[in-house]
């Protein structure tokens, strides 16, 4: 593998806050303010947000940033570094843009504009070091960028967690991806070394210590992405809920599989369809797993969360069926490396990333054996990245650039 593939990702960022502000005085000859808003990992706990189980995200250090400044007319001015396009329209004719990196924003000004009644339009300049297409939610990140942006500059007085939530009717409605809440609630409410246990039903939400001192998140991206992930999830999706229902004939206080355990799974579920049965019990024990990895964390005991990603990711192979050859490599290729603590692949499934604990002094070896045994196999070349956790969206100081 090539170095910089490698560390593309680690040394060789540009610096988008300098070049937001350089690049807006040359577009708008105005000083902009700027917000940060990270993408995010999921430790562990996936697809269980939809059966309202819990999650357990984190921010990260790789970020969308933002910068804006009020207009005395009602025009709305986009620019996108990363894509060098512009877009322009203005308040009262939003519409999709037919070009789809506008709509994420665009989208959050509908929702916004819907509820509080903006009076004035706005320019914006954007770009960030989220790597595309890794499942780390770049797009959850700039909606929720645009969402504390213009909160910021209308002195809106909206709370964080109503921004998420219009955030998230944004890509609901505007931008038609039906997304959970997932994203846009670690991309707001993250915290520098805590992971965030959220409950999916109640949004209720408690911070758990990551102090994984000797360690580093290490992100590998098969690079791939198969057709079968949107039928797929959801038939899963249904899946589950055909094994809710067969037990609510019997037991109506049912209401997800949150509610569920595996001795109903076994009595109502197994003997009227395997399938639905492994779906379901995947999700009884990943919620398990999960509310057990946090007391893992609250003791420090690193050991004990790692096997437990390594479980998560053969119930998501064996039960779930959502993996695929490409992640269940990368996955076997680490499974018993002493200075890998646990891995597992990440996200909706069929391609993407696999999310590794590793040691901090192999980081550096590992990504070269794991990428070069990766591209042999596959002919494909790896790419991977290290992250750490981070706050969530916010408002630059002058300090911080």
């Amino acid at each position: 593998m090539k170095k910089n593939n490698i560390e593309q990702m680690i040394h060789d960022i540009p610096n988008y806050p300098t070049t937001i502000r350089i690049k807006f005085q040359q577009l708008f000859g105005q000083e902009a303010l700027i917000i940060r808003s990270p993408g995010r990992i999921n430790l562990i706990g996936e697809h269980t947000d939809y059966n309202m189980g819990f999650v357990l995200p984190a921010a990260i250090n790789k970020s969308i940033y933002l910068g804006i400044h009020v207009r005395k007319d009602r025009i709305i001015s986009l620019y996108s570094l990363d894509y060098q396009d512009d877009y322009q329209t203005n308040l009262d004719s939003i519409k999709r843009s037919g070009k789809l990196w506008p709509d994420y924003l665009l989208g959050v000004v509908e929702q916004i504009h819907k509820n509080y009644s903006l009076d004035h339009g706005f320019n914006i300049v954007f770009g960030g070091d989220i790597p595309p297409g890794a499942g780390l939610s770049s797009s959850a990140a700039l909606e929720c960028a645009t969402a504390y942006a213009l909160n910021s500059i209308f002195n809106l007085h909206i709370e964080n967690m109503a921004l998420v939530r219009l955030a998230q009717a944004a890509e609901n409605e505007f931008v038609g991806v039906k997304c959970g809440i997932m994203d846009q609630f670690a991309s707001m409410f993250g915290k520098k070394d805590y992971l965030i246990r959220l409950d999916c039903r109640s949004l209720e939400y408690a911070y758990v210590p990551f102090h994984a001192d000797k360690l580093k998140i290490v992100l590998f991206d098969t690079r791939v992405k198969h057709s079968l992930a949107s039928s797929a999830y959801n038939e899963r999706r249904e899946q589950c809920e055909i094994g809710v229902k067969l037990i609510q004939d019997v037991h109506p206080e049912v209401l997800s599989l949150r509610d569920a355990s595996e001795e109903m799974l076994l009595k109502f579920v197994k003997p009227v369809s395997e399938i639905v049965y492994n779906r379901c019990s995947f999700i009884v024990a990943e919620i398990q797993r999960l509310l057990n990895s946090c007391n893992d964390l609250e003791n420090n005991n690193m050991q004990a969360f790692g096997k437990r990603m390594f479980e998560t990711h053969a119930g998501l192979k064996d039960l779930y069926e959502v993996s695929c050859q490409e992640l269940d490599l990368l996955v076997d290729l680490v499974k018993n490396h002493p200075d890998v603590i646990g891995a597992r692949m990440m996200g909706g499934g069929f391609g993407g990333c696999t999310i590794n604990l590793v040691k901090t002094e192999a980081v550096e070896a590992l990504i070269k054996k794991v990428g070069d045994t990766y591209h042999a196999k596959t002919g494909t070349e790896m790419l991977a990245y290290v992250v750490e956790i981070e706050d969530g969206t916010g408002v630059l100081t002058k300090f911080s650039l």
